[in-house]
């Protein structure tokens, strides 16, 4: 670039422009800014601010801040404001969820009625006592309930034992029948009803209602014809009577247990201690024997 005449100089003053510039053959590192005197002389006022600028070093320039780097949050943990609502998915949840209904003894097998007699909880005999199964064939001619398990019952294992098992054989031998052979004998209560002192009580409504499906069952298993009960509690228990209500009230007529006849009569036990009865008895073992077997 030529150096600025002294006329144009003065132009460029007027308009406020001052010529700055290097020359060309002035190395870059040691180059030197020259300033026009006349512009100088001509223009003091403007040419200060010019020259100013000139002269002062620029400021260094620091390097803009690196842009902050962006966080990224993992999926796991989105950045909710406030947490987000928890699904009840309580009702999937296995640890929570109902326990299931129990079977209908109505439709269980041999097998499945032992299982839920051996399970019952239904009642307060039920801690620590000792479940009292039917015995006899499982295809019978008659099904014979007595009330409760005694404690030779319990004991032995099996119901209807000692003195009062032996008079029933002896009766069923008399109008030709035997418990090997033609009749299943089975407890309507389950299990023995004990009081606070460890004794034999009568049982409540309760547990006769907990156990009468299970003797309802095993009527229909064995397929009996005739139902014999003994007694006033198997009595009334089955026929739905008040357990208060005398035998007499239910003796000398044939009812119906699901459609399957059934005669009342006095307990063996009973017969034991008042053998004056055993007519009675007599009468009403011919009753059941006269119903013949089951279509």
């Amino acid at each position: 670039m030529k150096n600025v005449s002294q006329r144009d100089a003065l132009f460029l003053a007027e308009m406020g422009i001052g010529p700055l510039w290097q020359l060309r053959d002035v190395p870059a590192a040691e180059a030197e800014v020259v300033v026009d005197a006349a512009v100088v002389e001509a223009a003091p006022e403007d040419a200060a601010p010019a020259l100013a600028a000139v002269s002062a070093p620029a400021p260094a320039t620091e390097p803009a801040p690196a842009p902050a780097a962006r966080v990224h949050t993992p999926l796991s943990a989105p950045p909710y404001r406030n947490p987000p609502p928890v699904e009840d998915n309580s009702a999937w949840d296995d640890s929570v969820a109902p326990e299931p209904a129990a079977p209908d003894v109505a439709t269980m097998d041999w097998a499945g009625l032992r299982q839920a007699i051996a399970g019952c909880k239904d009642c307060a005999c039920a801690e620590g006592r000792k479940p009292m199964y039917g015995a006899g064939p499982r295809q019978a001619r008659w099904l014979i309930a007595a009330g409760t398990p005694s404690a030779l019952d319990e004991e032995a294992g099996q119901p209807l034992t000692g003195d009062p098992g032996k008079l029933l054989d002896n009766m069923l031998h008399a109008v030709g029948l035997s418990r090997e052979r033609d009749v299943y004998v089975t407890p309507l209560v389950k299990c023995r009803p004990l009081n606070a002192k460890g004794g034999d009580r009568a049982p409540t409504p309760g547990e006769i209602a907990a156990c009468r499906p299970f003797v309802e069952r095993e009527v229909a298993l064995t397929q009996a014809s005739t139902v014999l009960t003994l007694g006033q509690v198997a009595t009334n228990g089955l026929l739905g009577r008040a357990l208060q209500e005398p035998l007499a009230g239910a003796r000398g007529e044939v009812h119906l247990l699901d459609e399957v006849p059934l005669v009342a009569t006095l307990h063996p036990g009973e017969l034991l201690l008042r053998s004056e009865n055993k007519a009675l008895a007599w009468a009403d073992l011919c009753r059941a024997r006269s119903l013949g077997p089951r279509d």
